[in-house]
């Protein structure tokens, strides 16, 4: 199945319209500050989305709280979801910005059932650098961090 892609003018975003009730979705639960549903391109059965209420684009736009509420509410699907499908493995997925994949410029995360042999796969090219080019990074991040 293609990947869904958010075309909603300005202002119409589709989750802020399904957060207001305004079109229809599979809700699983919600909390003041998030809302799951399941996503409309079930990968594997019990796909869900968690979301967060208030619109924010990306993971860098919520605030510690909503990153925190978040989380808990994904560990609280899975746990849901390892229940009713007694899948393999779950993945969650998040992407940020169009280079990053996101296709819903709404902050939210994917719970993804895993089955062997599912055919879902996310891979990339390893490049292992070397210690130094590490140690380097490290130190860019640490300055960042400070």
């Amino acid at each position: 199945m293609p990947m869904f892609v958010d075309t909603s003018p300005p202002g119409q975003c589709i989750f802020c319209r399904l957060v207001a009730g305004e079109i229809p979705s599979a809700k699983v639960f919600e909390d003041e500050q998030t809302i799951a549903f399941m996503d409309i391109g079930q990968v594997n059965p019990g796909h869900v989305l968690v979301a967060s209420k208030r619109h924010a684009v990306t993971l860098l736009d919520l605030t510690p709280d909503e990153a925190g509420a978040v989380m808990r509410t994904a560990q609280r699907v899975a746990r849901a979801v390892q229940s009713a499908f007694d899948p393999d493995g779950i993945s969650l997925f998040q992407a940020n910005g169009a280079a990053g994949g996101q296709t819903v410029f709404h902050f939210h995360l994917h719970v993804l059932p895993r089955h062997e042999g599912d055919g879902v796969g996310l891979g990339w090219p390893r490049k292992e650098p070397g210690m130094q080019a590490l140690q380097d990074h490290a130190e860019r991040l640490r300055k960042a961090l400070a």
